[in-house]
Order: structure tokens, then C-alpha cells, then sequence
């Protein structure tokens, strides 16, 4: 059973709200102009890396002719996707060694994974797995725009302290490779083209995550501020995983009612219309190739 992204990276919880809300329906056209996809065919589509299934759930409310796979190394995120979300078929597997036959696939997307895999497996297999012509889209975070208000971003002695001694102990993302090959703007769709990929595009969706936009229901509002609130809680649950005899279960169990506790409070000032206008936006690139 292989839990490490989940009990060492991030939770399972906070890639799921946040994927909730970067793949929300309301940025869906935007992804479905860069995927130029035929939404009436009944399309084979792969999600390699599918972590907990909100990207691969999101592909079945807008594709709904498809069939959607989504494949993770996980355990725990492909038992989380499973109870969450239903039409797709999700599987344990290897984004190195796809366990599936050569031309299965229409489509083969992944989202923030092709920095943590080697890129001529990354790609080849890929390549190897889908139809003549079929397409390949990867999707990866680019540098975006984090305001906090100011209740959620104040820390006191007490966390300060915290965070010195993880900075001190936790070592999981060198332990285990992660983002072990960025690449920039440019050499994404390079790469892409050096493995045999053709017709290369690129594009950018924006994702505004902002809770106080009047355009915003209050119940995404909250989606939002709440998703910002399990991010916190699971990298504080993350850094007691990582660092046994450093990080006491008392110190996380303080951290994480202290962290609550301001988010209670962010709450507390949006249902009373105390506009903060903090921010996430998000700039997702999306590049396009075709076998």
C-alpha cells in the first residue's frame, strides 16, 4: 500500500478541495477551449496521476460521451476518489509503466505531475498507450497570486516556532523527489515535441479564487475559504508524519486549533460582510499535443 504523497506531500483532503475549486465548472470553458476536444464523441480519456479524482470528475461532467480512467500511485487518494466520485474508473498503476495496452486511449491528461516524473518515461508511455492520433494535455501550476487576509495570515510566537523546527526536520520533498524536473514556459512544450509529439499548443487558464467577489455565491465562498483552511491542517498533520521525535502530537493538536481558530474567524467576517479581499489566483498552463 503506497500512501506516501498522501501522508507526506499533501493530504488527501487539501489536493481534493483545492482540485474542487481549480477545476470548478465555472473555468470550464476555459479548459475546453485549450483541450479542443470533440465533447460528442465517446472519447477513451486517461488521467495519469489522478490524486484523490476531482480533475477526473470534473472530465466526466463535461465530457459526458467519454469514459474516464483515472490512474494514481496513491492508495489512499484512489480509495478517496472512488468514494467521491462516481462514473470514472479508478485505478492504482505507475505513470512510468501505464498497465494498459498500446493505443487504448483518445486522451491522456495529467495535472502538476510531469515535474515529479522522469520525462522520457513520462512521455513515452503516454505515447505508447494512446490511439493514432490522439491527443496528450498536461496541465501545470504556474506562479500565481496569494493574498491572505490578515486574521488567517498573523502568527503568533507560538507558531513561528513551529515552523522553525519543520523547516529544521522535515525533509520528505528532497527524501522522496519532488518537483525533480521543473521545467519553465519554453521547455514544457519542447519536451513534449522531443518525445514525438506533434500540432504543439500552449495555453493559460486563470483561476480567480477571490471569496468576497460579489460574483461569488456564499456558498463557494465558504468552498474557498475552507479548502485554504484544510491546506493548513494537513500540512500541519504532514510535518508531525515527517517528523517523529521533533514535532510532538501536543504541539500539532495546539497548531491545528490555533489554525481553526483563524479561519473560524475569516468565516466569521465574511457572514457579516467584512470584506478582506483576499486572493488566490491560480495560472494553469495547458500544454497540447497530438500522435
Amino acid at each position: 500500500m503506497n500512501v506516501i504523497w498522501s501522508n507526506y506531500i499533501q493530504g488527501t483532503k487539501t489536493l481534493y478541495y483545492s482540485r474542487k475549486l481549480r477545476f470548478h465548472d465555472l473555468f470550464a470553458g476555459q479548459y475546453q477551449t485549450l483541450f479542443h476536444l470533440n465533447k460528442e464523441k465517446n472519447l477513451q480519456i486517461l488521467e495519469v496521476g489522478c490524486g484523490p479524482g476531482a480533475l477526473s470528475g470534473a472530465l466526466h461532467r463535461w465530457y459526458p460521451n467519454a469514459e474516464i480512467t483515472g490512474l494514481d500511485r496513491d492508495s489512499a487518494f484512489i480509495q478517496f476518489a472512488r468514494e467521491q466520485e462516481s462514473g470514472v474508473t479508478f485505478m492504482e498503476g505507475d505513470a512510468t509503466n501505464l498497465p494498459f495496452p498500446d493505443q487504448s486511449f483518445d486522451v491522456t491528461i495529467s495535472n502538476t505531475v510531469s515535474e515529479h516524473v522522469e520525462p522520457s518515461a513520462f512521455y513515452q508511455e503516454q505515447l505508447r498507450v494512446l490511439k493514432p492520433g490522439g491527443v496528450c494535455l498536461v496541465l501545470s501550476s504556474r506562479r500565481g497570486i496569494t493574498v491572505q487576509s490578515s486574521a488567517v495570515s498573523c502568527c503568533c510566537d507560538y507558531e513561528q516556532q513551529f515552523w522553525d523546527k519543520a523547516s529544521q526536520y522535515d525533509h520528505s520533498r528532497d527524501r522522496y523527489g519532488i518537483c525533480r524536473y521543473p521545467m519553465n514556459e519554453a521547455e514544457l512544450p519542447l519536451a513534449m515535441e522531443s518525445y514525438g509529439f506533434q500540432n504543439v499548443h500552449t495555453g493559460f487558464v486563470t483561476v480567480n479564487l477571490t471569496p468576497d467577489n460579489p460574483q461569488i455565491p456564499s456558498s463557494l465562498a465558504h468552498e474557498m475559504i475552507d479548502a485554504s483552511r484544510q491546506t493548513a491542517l494537513d500540512a500541519i498533520d504532514s510535518v508531525f508524519r515527517s517528523c517523529p521525535g521533533y514535532i510532538s502530537a501536543e504541539e500539532t493538536s495546539e497548531m491545528k486549533r490555533l489554525t481553526t481558530q483563524k479561519y473560524d474567524i475569516r468565516i466569521a467576517q465574511y457572514d457579516r460582510g467584512e470584506k478582506q479581499w483576499d486572493t488566490e489566483v491560480s495560472l494553469i498552463m495547458v500544454v497540447r499535443g497530438v500522435k
